[in-house]
């Protein structure tokens, strides 16, 4: 990085995950001026700690010491650096920033809250797609955002504000039922959720019509490979299009699909998605999932630190 680029930064972004880190050094106007990135994740650092894994790529960004750091994520779990307390539902996103918490460290690191549903009937938590959403959406936004992962969520935003949303486990359900279930015999090994044509539409399609049939469904994607009927190569693809395909049908029962939605995915597994919410009859906005995170972060440390703005 030239010493032009480094008097440019305006402060340090940070996503830091369960079991990945990325931060980037960004420019006042948003542009992404450098970049790190690592497998140090909050599980990492529950034994290594997390001001040393922060030193580290600080010093690879070539980021001056006086740069303020804005963190989103799991460094604000419980278990992580220091709980950031969630802000709890309906909560405007463009209002992240007040949650933010400061870090017993060198120099001015904050971390961003997550977000609560404190409700009996739909407890739910998240933290780190907060950030992505205010990434995503501007203050008058209201409709759906989906964010595909180990534990999608789905979010209604009202006029800026999160007002409900659901996580349904459906990445760590495929990983669960592949290697830990019958269903390690019909998936090939290392098998992943993909996008192969008529088994994965096949499994989406049953999924969509029948999502509380998911148990038994599953079971006939085994009887068929047995039966002659399918091929065990094709198991990953149709079990994918099974989980999708349900946990699709029970947010659109939940939410509807008549609201704008965004997409905020990545590589082949929002290709996944992309595909099967249009099947669904949902109208598709896509975000890159990076992009959003760092977006946010930009947003929320221009309320934050306004005057190096």
């Amino acid at each position: 990085m030239s010493s032009a680029d480094t008097s440019r930064a305006a402060f340090v972004a940070v996503d830091w995950g369960t079991s990945s880190f990325r931060a980037w050094l960004m420019a006042a106007d948003g542009t992404e001026l450098a970049e790190s990135r690592g497998g140090e994740g909050m599980l990492h650092c529950a034994t290594s700690g997390f001001a040393p894994v922060l030193r580290d790529h600080l010093g690879k960004l070539g980021a001056l010491a006086e740069l303020p750091v804005l963190i989103c994520g799991m460094a604000g779990a419980r278990q992580g650096w220091v709980e950031a307390p969630y802000l709890q539902t309906p909560t405007r996103l463009d209002a992240l920033h007040a949650g933010a918490v400061g870090v017993d460290t060198d120099g001015d690191v904050r971390i961003l809250p997550g977000l609560a549903q404190a409700r009996a009937d739909q407890p739910d938590v998240m933290r780190g797609e907060e950030t992505q959403l205010l990434g995503v959406t501007e203050p008058e936004f209201s409709g759906i955002v989906c964010i595909p992962g180990t534990h999608s969520k789905w979010i209604h935003i009202d006029a800026g504000a999160v007002v409900d949303f659901a996580t349904y486990m459906t990445g760590e359900l495929f990983a669960v039922i592949s290697q830990h279930s019958i269903l390690m015999h019909a998936v090939e090994p290392g098998g992943a959720a993909t996008d192969d044509g008529a088994p994965f539409r096949a499994g989406l399609a049953s999924g969509l019509a029948a999502p509380a049939a998911l148990t038994n469904a599953l079971f006939r994607l085994r009887a068929a490979q047995l039966l002659g009927f399918e091929q065990r190569s094709d198991g990953a693809a149709r079990l994918s299009g099974l989980l999708i395909g349900s946990e699709i049908a029970a947010a659109r029962a939940r939410f509807g699909a008549d609201h704008p939605l965004r997409l905020i995915g990545a590589g082949r597994l929002g290709a996944l998605y992309r595909e099967a919410l249009v099947a669904s009859g949902f109208n598709v906005n896509e975000c890159d999932a990076e992009q959003a995170s760092r977006r946010g972060l930009v947003k929320a440390a221009r309320q934050i630190w306004g005057a190096r703005f």
